[in-house]
């Protein structure tokens, strides 16, 4: 169990004001010019070094995602083009809200993350691309951003180093689409959300055509708290190459739904027994849990008693740590009918663009409502596996294999049920209680 000493997030549940006054109090903004004097080399190796993978759902090694970035030598004078570092504080996930909370209580964290991390970059401009119904967190980032500049955090000469940052804050529109990293550099540039093929990737060519990198909230928040206590101290916790703390979104069927910043590869089991309250009814009731947002596969209860909150070992599960965001389901909950409800809000939010996902996410949930009911064959399991199968790894970017991993998950674990509501419906016991 992680302890408070270890916490990066101190004010995750906004106990203390979020002003700059107190967090300076809890650390912030403490040392922040000697860092930025170590060099923007030095800022990239310590990432590296401290395993930090991407929190907002791809895992991907920040410190390696950094150093794509081109950088200008004697040899390689570079083009004239400025670098850009974004943000992304879209957070549409269903079931995830940890980046919310960072940017109400704790948003200085984020903001001196921004400043360290475009050093590492080279980019002397961020932008936050916050979703647009975040109303009231937007106000609370754009006063600490306000605070930083009074304070010549930001800004010319920013913290007294000599260099300069300046950080603007972008509101969305609450497109579920814009929290892909290209379909947010084309709304951040004024244009309709959708992705961008790829390669050219961001690092090459992304907003207005610069090289850009794109981090989600939480992996920004935790550089300046990294960069301060050193590499190996955030690589300290959890397994290898699933290394530092993480904040879980725990919700659903349990005692305490919270927010909580823990080690990595806790077990599962342990998380919602220490954190939440347990399941509610006992662990005994639990059917399943979703481990890491809607678009990760469901695992069962035998799975669930012994698997690790880590990138490996829910990859191993056949599922994903995702954003992290626990969604507990007890014996009392319709299985099928919560993935048809994922099948739906996936086929809403699809950006039409590419032809597997819009016309086959449409096709997928309207037989996702037939499972439910009944009003099935068997052999339509096949079917509807094989069809989202066709979908998943074929379009320009992730949002189909989201859509359609739930119904892999559902499928590979729950296929009992899904044939024995079938069989119901066929007896008529089904359709006699309907009517």
């Amino acid at each position: 169990m992680l302890q408070d000493k270890d916490r990066i997030f101190t004010n995750l549940y906004g106990l203390q004001p979020w002003q700059l006054a107190a967090a300076r109090k809890r650390g912030n903004w403490d040392g922040t010019k000697d860092i930025i004097a170590k060099g923007r080399d030095w800022i990239v190796t310590e990432m590296k070094d401290s395993g930090l993978r991407g929190r907002g759902g791809a895992g991907f090694p920040t410190g390696m995602k950094w150093s794509f970035m081109p950088k200008a030598t004697p040899e390689k004078p570079g083009d004239g083009r400025p670098s850009y570092l974004v943000v992304n504080a879209d957070e549409s996930e269903p079931g995830t809200c940890k980046d919310r909370d960072i940017i109400r209580n704790d948003p200085h964290t984020l903001v001196e993350g921004c400043l360290l991390a475009g050093v590492g970059l080279g980019a002397h401009a961020g932008y936050i691309y916050i979703r647009g119904e975040f109303v009231n967190e937007a106000k609370v980032l754009q006063a600490a951003i306000d605070e930083a500049y009074a304070a010549g955090l930001l800004g010319k000469n920013a913290c007294g180093s000599g260099y300069d940052f300046d950080l603007y804050l972008h509101r969305g529109a609450g497109a579920y689409i814009c929290g892909e990293e290209t379909a947010l550099l084309e709304s951040l540039e004024g244009k309709k959300g959708q992705p961008r093929l790829k390669p050219p990737f961001p690092a090459a060519c992304g907003l207005y055509g610069c090289p850009t990198t794109v981090n989600n909230v939480e992996t920004i928040a935790v550089v300046p708290t990294i960069l301060r206590r050193g590499a190996a101290w955030f690589a300290g916790f959890g397994r290898p190459k699933n290394s530092g703390t993480k904040i879980f979104c725990i919700q659903g069927h349990v005692n305490q739904p919270c927010n909580v910043e823990e080690a990595m590869s806790i077990p599962l089991k342990e998380l919602i027994e220490k954190h939440a309250g347990g399941v509610r009814g006992g662990w005994d009731n639990l059917m399943a849990v979703i481990p890491g947002g809607s678009s990760t596969p469901c695992i069962p209860k035998s799975v669930c008693d012994t698997v690790l909150m880590d990138f490996d070992a829910l990859r191993d599960a056949k599922s994903g740590l995702g954003t992290a965001a626990v969604i507990v389901m007890d014996k009392s909950t319709d299985i099928i009918y919560a993935i048809a409800r994922l099948s739906q809000f996936y086929k809403h939010e699809s950006c039409g663009q590419c032809t597997p996902c819009r016309e086959g996410l449409g096709w997928v949930w309207r037989v996702m409502l037939r499972m439910v009911q009944g009003r099935a064959t068997i052999e339509e399991i096949d079917t509807l596996e094989e069809v989202t199968r066709e979908i998943e790894g074929h379009t320009i970017c992730a949002l189909a294999d989201g859509a359609a991993w739930p119904v892999q998950g559902l499928i590979r674990h729950f296929r009992p049920e899904m044939e024995a509501r079938i069989k119901a419906y066929k007896s008529g016991a089904l359709r006699q209680a309907a009517e």
